[in-house]
C-alpha cells in the first residue's frame, strides 16, 4: 500500500509541474457523413420554404421584429384567435404573424460570414468556429448539480466558478460556454452579472452571454466591451449567445430582444429551435427537419435584417420523445439521422452548424449514459458540427 501510495504522489507532483497544453478548436479531417441525398435536401429546403411562406412565424410580444420584417418586405399580420389541437385542446394565439418569400430570406442569409473568430480573454485562444472545425464546450443551464458528498442538490454560484475553473483547466474543452449550471442562491436580477463575471475571472477562454432579458443581453455588450474594448468588439465577437426558438414556428419577445441587442452590437448569435419530435414537432423525421430549418433561417435573417454580416450559428436541438411515456430519448437512431441531415442543411447555405453533445436521459453516470451518450456524440463528430455544445456534464436530460 506504502508503494501505491508513493506512486501516485508522484504522479501527481509531475501532473504539477507539466504545462497544461490548450489546442485550438479540432480539425475534423473526416468526409462527413451523409443520409440524405441532393435531392432529399432540396425537398427538406422546399417544403420549410413553403412553411415560411404559407404558414408563418408567429412573433409574441416584440412588434419591434414584426415591423423590422414589415419593412423588409415580408407579408405581417395580427392574429388572435383560439387555435383548436387535435387531441381537442385549445390555446390562445396572439401576436404578429410574419410570412417571407423564399428569395426575401435568401437575399439576407447570404449575408451571413461562413466562418469567425470569437475572441477570448487569452488572445492565444481565441476560437475560430466554422470550416472544418469542432468545438467542444461544457453543459448548458442544468439548474441541479451532483457531488460524492452532498448527492443531487441545488446548484450555486460556487458551483458555478468551480465548473468555470473546470472547463479552463481542461485541454478537449475548447470553449467555457454559458449558463453552466444555474446559480440558485443568487437573484435572478442580479445572476448573470455574476455568471459573466465567474467566466471573466475562472477562465480566459472564449465564453456565451446571456439571453434571459434583452437588458442582460445588453449588459453583457458592455462588460465586453469593458474587457476587450468597445471597437475590438465590432471586428470580431466577444460573446455567442444562445437563441431558442419557441417551438413550434413561434419566437418571443426574451429571445427576439436578446438577438436584437446582440445583432446590432455585431455578437455571435447561436439560432437552435428545441425540438423534441412528437411534442413540439410532428413525428417523422422529415417533417421535423422542416419545420427546424424554418425556424433556424427565419431567426438568423431576422439577425442579417438588422446588422447584415453578423456571425451566426446555424443551430439544432434536436431528440424523439417516448409515446409511451412523454419522455425525451436520446442516443436513438432517430436523434443520429437528424443531426446528421442537419448538417446537411447547414451546409446548403453554408453556416456554421451547432448540434450534438453527450446526451443522456440517465440519472447516473452509468451504462446507459456512456450508451446514449456515445450514440450522440459519434454522428456529431462524423457529420462535422462545427460548435458542440453540452460536449460535458449532462444527466438527467439536462
Amino acid at each position: 500500500m506504502t508503494n501505491v501510495a508513493e506512486r501516485r504522489s508522484q504522479r501527481r507532483e509531475a501532473r504539477r509541474h507539466t504545462p497544461v497544453v490548450q489546442p485550438g478548436a479540432l480539425i475534423n479531417k473526416l468526409s462527413p457523413t451523409e443520409v440524405v441525398s441532393a435531392e432529399g435536401v432540396e425537398l427538406i429546403h422546399a417544403a420549410s420554404m413553403r412553411l415560411l411562406r404559407e404558414h408563418g412565424i408567429l412573433i409574441v410580444d416584440y412588434p419591434a421584429a414584426a415591423e423590422t420584417f414589415r419593412k423588409a418586405g415580408a407579408s405581417v399580420e395580427w392574429v388572435d384567435a383560439e387555435h383548436l389541437y387535435p387531441n381537442g385542446d385549445t390555446t390562445k394565439v396572439c401576436g404578429h404573424l410574419v410570412k417571407i418569400e423564399e428569395e426575401l430570406l435568401l437575399q439576407h442569409l447570404r449575408n451571413a460570414p461562413s466562418e469567425f473568430t470569437q475572441l477570448a480573454r487569452n488572445p492565444a485562444r481565441n476560437m475560430d468556429i466554422g470550416g472544418k472545425r469542432t468545438v467542444f464546450a461544457p453543459v448548458y443551464g442544468p439548474p441541479f448539480v451532483a457531488d460524492y458528498e452532498h448527492g443531487r442538490r441545488s446548484a450555486t454560484l460556487e458551483d458555478f466558478q468551480n465548473f468555470a475553473k473546470l472547463a479552463y483547466m481542461a485541454p478537449q474543452i475548447h470553449h467555457n460556454g454559458g449558463t453552466l449550471v444555474e446559480p440558485n442562491d443568487v437573484e435572478v436580477k442580479e445572476r448573470h452579472l455574476d455568471m459573466l463575471l465567474a467566466h471573466a475571472l475562472c477562465s480566459d477562454k472564449c465564453f456565451m452571454g446571456s439571453v434571459t432579458h434583452r437588458e442582460n443581453a445588453r449588459d453583457t455588450v458592455l462588460f465586453s466591451e469593458v474587457l476587450f474594448g468597445a471597437d475590438n468588439i465590432r471586428a470580431h465577437p466577444a460573446t455567442l449567445s444562445l437563441i431558442n426558438a419557441s417551438s413550434p414556428l413561434r419566437f418571443d419577445d426574451r429571445m427576439f430582444g436578446a438577438l436584437e441587442i446582440y445583432a446590432r452590437a455585431r455578437q455571435a448569435i447561436l439560432v437552435t429551435p428545441f425540438l423534441i419530435a412528437g411534442a413540439m414537432s410532428p413525428s417523422t423525421m422529415a417533417a421535423t427537419l422542416a419545420q427546424q430549418n424554418a425556424e433556424a433561417l427565419f431567426g438568423i435573417c431576422y439577425a442579417q435584417m438588422l446588422c447584415p454580416g453578423v456571425p451566426v450559428i446555424y443551430g439544432s436541438f434536436l431528440a424523439n420523445i417516448d409515446m409511451r411515456s412523454g419522455a425525451p430519448c436520446f442516443g436513438t437512431p432517430e436523434d443520429a439521422l437528424a443531426l446528421y441531415a442537419g448538417a446537411q442543411m447547414a451546409r446548403r447555405y453554408k453556416l456554421p452548424y451547432r448540434s450534438g453533445g453527450n446526451f443522456t436521459g440517465s440519472r447516473i453516470p452509468d451504462a446507459q449514459a456512456g450508451y446514449e451518450s456515445a450514440s450522440t456524440m459519434w454522428p456529431t463528430i462524423q457529420a462535422g458540427v462545427n460548435f458542440v455544445l453540452h460536449s460535458a456534464g449532462w444527466l438527467e436530460g439536462g
